[in-house]
């Protein structure tokens, strides 16, 4: 396995860490505003968004797929972690989504 393989199998260990956090808020009613449409129009934005984007970079040779999967990697340990946080300020007990 190379190394933009290896970041991508961490990214979707990751991105299932995410959703375990979004799935608690909305069970918990941390946010009201999420509705199926708005979700999914969200979603969609982003992946157009952040496609398009590496997509250009890509191409113009400004960050290679490692670099950017790297990126990816770190952006969504960080989301992770702000779940982790925001569960850990609501109930007072520190809990690992990933």
């Amino acid at each position: 396995m190379n190394r933009v393989d290896e970041l991508k199998a961490e990214y979707m260990k990751l991105l299932h860490a995410v959703q375990t956090g979004v799935a608690w808020e909305i069970e918990n009613h941390v946010n009201d505003a999420a509705t199926p449409k708005q979700l999914r129009v969200g979603v969609n934005s982003a992946l157009i968004d952040s496609s398009a984007l590496a997509r250009l970079l890509m191409a113009k040779g400004i960050v290679s797929e490692e670099e950017y999967f790297g990126q990816l990697v770190d952006t969504a340990r960080e989301e992770v972690e702000a779940y982790e946080r925001r569960i850990f300020n609501k109930v007072g007990i520190m809990v690992h989504l990933g």
